[in-house]
């Protein structure tokens, strides 16, 4: 009998599925096939090696590769598919799993639940922005996450005051850092020449910030006119209580809102849904899901405290919800009525009119 003829050298038509685990040094590769797990090994973290392992074991056969999304962004995606290889990146948390498997947590595990999941077709991807979009939201990005850092600096720039016993002019106790409230920092003295010096480190790096936080100010501002953003930028601006800055902010993170089936898609993306616990005939509604992209959430609750006060429909139907709910529950609900005419903006492609009750 000749052995060689018996081998199998082509999987054209089988199916292939590899979950991988991501590690900075390493990946944790599990393979299965449609009837069963084939091999689960350690590799370096090189895409390279692990396109050149899958077609030399099973060649031509229909890979199906997922990883969990994380610090390693969409890189390794993309480079998966530019080789014929498609590849998912799946939400942590939706990976399906056994009490066990969450106990017991390995790199070994974790694959295998990700190759499970796509061999029994439980795994939903999530959107994988151009490279072009993923630049943009990082700039805008980048912006807020500056300000927070600038807010820390304020704050370690009072609390030094207080505990060296330094009261803050009644004139500025309102919180307002204009440039005469800088001018006054800049004149605190302090007996100790070590103090002094500390202080002016903390100065120095809240200038720092203020300076970078105008630079990307201006980035921002350049970016909103590029031809790719200028037109939606003007549709989102006619919506009360949204400027540029916000604008980008949803244009960076939504993305193309022809993307989202419905209203409640696009709002579950949001996070503005409720968490819900049923069991039998007792229904407990827990406040919005934790879920969903919080950089938008956050802008869009901003902008709707501001909405009500400059359009007279919205601020009728928070004074409606009033009598049923608190002032936080109500302006959720308006948040969610505000983004469905955001949404209705941009794909209809009509300025907003405010006033409007529908």
């Amino acid at each position: 009998m000749n052995l060689k003829a018996l081998k199998v050298t082509d999987f054209t038509g089988q199916n292939i599925y590899v979950g991988i685990d991501i590690h900075f040094k390493s990946w944790t590769v599990s393979i299965y096939s449609d009837e069963f797990e084939l091999k689960t090994f350690t590799q370096p973290p090189e895409v390279a090696l692990l396109e050149k392992y899958l077609k030399t074991h099973y060649p031509q056969a229909t890979f199906h590769l997922a990883y969990e999304a994380g610090f390693s962004g969409f890189w390794i995606q993309r480079a998966f598919s530019s080789r014929g290889l498609p590849c998912e990146v799946v939400h942590a948390a939706d990976i399906p799993g056994s009490d066990k498997e969450r106990i017991r947590k390995t790199d070994q595990v974790d694959s295998r639940k990700i190759a499970r999941g796509l061999k029994n077709r439980e795994l939903n991807a999530i959107f994988i922005p151009d490279e072009q979009l993923e630049s943009d939201r990082m700039l805008v990005r980048r912006r807020l996450k500056m300000v927070k850092t600038l807010t820390m600096c304020k704050n370690r720039i009072k609390a030094f005051l207080k505990y060296k016993g330094v009261v803050i002019p009644e004139k500025y106790a309102g919180g307002s850092w204009s440039k005469s409230f800088f001018e006054w920092l800049n004149h605190v003295c302090f007996t100790e020449t070590s103090s002094k010096m500390a202080f002016q480190f903390i100065l120095d790096e809240a200038y720092f910030l203020l300076n970078q936080l105008k630079q990307i100010d201006n980035s921002i501002k350049e970016l909103s006119v590029n031809p790719l953003y200028c037109d939606r930028v003007k549709l989102l601006r006619s919506v009360p209580s949204i400027g540029t800055l916000t604008a980008m902010i949803l244009l960076t993170e939504i993305g193309n809102i022809n993307r989202f089936k419905n209203t409640d898609h696009l709002c579950s993306y949001c996070g503005l849904i409720p968490n819900c616990h049923s069991s039998g005939q007792t229904e407990r509604i827990t406040g919005i899901s934790r879920r969903g992209n919080s950089i938008v959430k956050t802008a869009l609750i901003e902008c709707s405290w501001m909405a009500i006060r400059k359009d007279p429909a919205l601020l009728l139907y928070y004074k409606q919800l009033l009598p049923r709910m608190n002032g936080n529950k109500a302006i959720v609900k308006v948040c969610r009525k505000l983004l469905n005419r955001i949404a209705y903006v941009l794909r209809c492609q009509q300025e907003y009119i405010p006033g409007l009750v529908a």
